[in-house]
C-alpha cells in the first residue's frame, strides 16, 4: 500500500470512492438521486477536488493499491487549525487499517503544517464515521447542520485533545 499526496491523475477515482461510500453510508439520502448527484458533485467532483489540489492549506491524501486508490482523505490547515473534511476508504476495503493510516498521516501533515487543533466532521447518521473518529481518540464538541441537495442534516463536529506524530 503506498499513501502520497493526491494527483490530477486520482480525480476521478476520488469521486469514484466518494460515491461508493455514500451508497453504503447514506442511503436515504442516496434514495433521493438528485441530492446526492449534487453533493458528490459539489463536494467531489473533478473540478472541486482539482481546485483543492491547489489552494493554500489544502491537504488530499490518497490511499493507493496496486495502482488503484482505494481511499483518501482531505483536509484544510488554516491559522493553526486543521479540519478533516472528508475521509473515505471504498466500502469493498474498510476495516483493512487502510483509514487509520490515511488518518495518522493526514494528522502528521497537520502538525508539520503547525496545527494545534484538529477537528473533523461528519453527518451525525453516519454510524460507522462517528465510531471511527471515536475510537481514533477524537471526541464530540459540537453539533451543526449542513445542506445536501437543498435539505438539512446534522453533523457533528470531533477534535482530537492531542496527538503523537511518532505513532
Amino acid at each position: 500500500m503506498e499513501y502520497r499526496e493526491a494527483t490530477r491523475g486520482d480525480l476521478e477515482a476520488i469521486g469514484r470512492i466518494a460515491r461508493a461510500s455514500w451508497e453504503a453510508d447514506y442511503p436515504e439520502i442516496l434514495s433521493r438521486e438528485t441530492a446526492a448527484d449534487e453533493a458528490v458533485e459539489e463536494w467531489y467532483g473533478r473540478e472541486t477536488i482539482e481546485r483543492e489540489l491547489e489552494a493554500p492549506g489544502s491537504v488530499v491524501l490518497v490511499a493507493e493499491d496496486d495502482d488503484e486508490v482505494v481511499g483518501f482523505a482531505h483536509a484544510v490547515v488554516t491559522g493553526g487549525e486543521a479540519t478533516i473534511l472528508r475521509l473515505y476508504v471504498h466500502p469493498e476495503r474498510r476495516r483493512e487499517g487502510i483509514g487509520r493510516e490515511v488518518l495518522g498521516r493526514t494528522i502528521r501533515e497537520a502538525d508539520n503544517r503547525a496545527a494545534d487543533r484538529i477537528t473533523a466532521m461528519v453527518l451525525s447518521e453516519n454510524d460507522l464515521g462517528n465510531a471511527f473518529y471515536r475510537s481514533a481518540g477524537f471526541e464530540p464538541v459540537e453539533t451543526g447542520e449542513t445542506t445536501i441537495g437543498g435539505e438539512s442534516y446534522e453533523e457533528t463536529t470531533y477534535e482530537l485533545g492531542s496527538w503523537d506524530v511518532e505513532a
